[in-house]
C-alpha cells in the first residue's frame, strides 16, 4: 500500500513538474509575441495615415505611401495562388485518391516535404535561374511565379489530409448507385472536404503574403506606379526590408506602417482559416 501512494506521490509530482515547464515555455514565447505585436502597433499605428493607401513610395526626405507596393503586393499574391492552388488541388487529390498504390505517390509526398522545408531564397533563386536569367529583366509574372511555388506544397498536403477525412462509406454509396469514380470525387469527396480545402488556400495565401527573398531575385521593385506584370513591380515585403534599412526617419515610419499591414492581413486571415477548419470539423 505505501508503495503505491510512494509511486502514486511521484507521478503526481514528475507531473506538476512537466505542466510548470510546459507553461512557463508557454509564457515565454507569448511574452515575446506580444512584446513585437506592442512594439508593431507603437510604431506602426502614428504612421497607418490616410497618405499610406494613395500616395506612392516617396524619395527620400518627400512625404508618400505604400499604394504601389500594396497594388504590387495583392497582384503577385492573387496570381500566384491562381497557379498554384489547382496544381495544389489536383496533386493533393491524386494522392489522397489513386496514391495508394505504386511509386509516383511515395516519390510525389517526398517531393512536397521537401518543398514544403525548403527556405524561400531557395525557391527565388530557382525562378532567377529558370525564368529572370532567360528574359534578362525582373519582372511581376517572375515574383507571382516563386509565389505559385511556394502555395503548391501547402495546398497538396492540406487537400491530402481533408480528402482522407472524408468517410469511405460516402465513396462506396455513391459507387454503388453506378457514379463512376471522376463523378465521385468531384460530388462527393471534394465538396465534402471543400471547407478544409479553403483553409489549406488561406494558410498558404498568408504564407507568401510577407515573404521578402524570393521577391528579391524575381520582382525586385519599383519607385513608381506599375500594373504591368512583365516588368519590375513594387511589394510591400521588400519595400519594408529596404526602407527599415534605410537612414531616413520618413522611410522607416512607412516601413512601420506596410510591417502593421501585413501582420493584420496574415492574422486575419489565420483567424478566418481556424474558423472555416472548425466549422468543417463540426459539421463532419
Amino acid at each position: 500500500m505505501n508503495a503505491m501512494l510512494n509511486l502514486y506521490t511521484r507521478r503526481r509530482i514528475i507531473n506538476a513538474m512537466g505542466l510548470s515547464v510546459s507553461v512557463l515555455a508557454m509564457l515565454f514565447g507569448l511574452f515575446w509575441l506580444c512584446w513585437i505585436l506592442i512594439t508593431l502597433l507603437d510604431h506602426g499605428l502614428p504612421a497607418l495615415t490616410p497618405m499610406v493607401f494613395d500616395k506612392m513610395t516617396p524619395p527620400p526626405g518627400s512625404s508618400g505611401g505604400l499604394l504601389n507596393a500594396i497594388a504590387g503586393s495583392l497582384m503577385m499574391t492573387l496570381v500566384g495562388t491562381l497557379i498554384g492552388t489547382p496544381i495544389g488541388i489536383l496533386a493533393g487529390t491524386y494522392l489522397a485518391e489513386f496514391g495508394q498504390r505504386g511509386w509516383m505517390a511515395p516519390i510525389t509526398r517526398f517531393i512536397n516535404d521537401v518543398l514544403l522545408s525548403a527556405p524561400s531564397i531557395v525557391i527565388g533563386l530557382f525562378v532567377y535561374e529558370i525564368y529572370v536569367i532567360r528574359v534578362k529583366h525582373f519582372s511581376g509574372w517572375a515574383g507571382a511565379l516563386a509565389l505559385s511555388i511556394l502555395v503548391i506544397p501547402i495546398v497538396i498536403r492540406t487537400t491530402e489530409n481533408m480528402l482522407r477525412l472524408v468517410p469511405s462509406t460516402l465513396r462506396e454509396a455513391a459507387a454503388a448507385l453506378g457514379a463512376p469514380q471522376w463523378k465521385v470525387i468531384n460530388f462527393i469527396t471534394l465538396r465534402a472536404a471543400r471547407a478544409g480545402i479553403i483553409t489549406g488556400v488561406l494558410l498558404a495565401v498568408a504564407r507568401i503574403s510577407g515573404e521578402t527573398a524570393p521577391l528579391l531575385f524575381t520582382a525586385l521593385n519599383n519607385q513608381f506606379w506599375s500594373s504591368n506584370m512583365d516588368q519590375p513591380m513594387a511589394n510591400l515585403p521588400v519595400v519594408i526590408f529596404q526602407f527599415a534599412m534605410s537612414p531616413y526617419e520618413d522611410w522607416q515610419k512607412l516601413a512601420w506602417a506596410g510591417a502593421l499591414l501585413i501582420t493584420v492581413s496574415v492574422l486575419t486571415l489565420n483567424i478566418l482559416a481556424r474558423v472555416l477548419f472548425r466549422q468543417s470539423a463540426t459539421t463532419h
